[in-house]
């Protein structure tokens, strides 16, 4: 499983919960379409949390690689249903940094024949 993963802040004005609706409805428009797994929207709790990570967390489970590049090439069409959502969630976003992790170890590594 990869996980992609955004740290962001909202723009100054954005309502939290019309910006968490508006996510959820971009998530699962992307896990009908299967192009993602799963998601996460997290927000930071008591201020904890590195300052340039901002206020809130995504994370968003795809299979491998080629499902994340699955949903952003239907992104990336920038029309109908998924434009109107992702415009939506993105629109919303002031910043962000985006990272991307794996489980470890992975499904495909194997021990014992390192070369390094």
């Amino acid at each position: 499983m990869d996980i992609y993963q955004g740290f962001f802040t909202l723009k100054p004005g954005a309502n939290d919960l019309e910006f968490a609706a508006d996510f959820e409805a971009f998530m699962q428009h992307l896990a009908g379409e299967g192009k993602i797994a799963g998601w996460r929207l997290m927000r930071r709790k008591l201020g904890l949390g590195p300052a340039e990570l901002g206020d809130w967390h995504m994370m968003i489970e795809v299979e491998d690689l080629a499902q994340l590049d699955a949903a952003f090439s239907l992104a990336a069409r920038r029309s109908g249903d998924t434009e109107q959502r992702h415009f939506a969630v993105n629109s919303k976003i002031a910043s962000v940094k985006f990272a991307l992790y794996r489980d470890f170890p992975d499904s495909q590594r194997r021990t014992g024949e390192e070369l390094f």
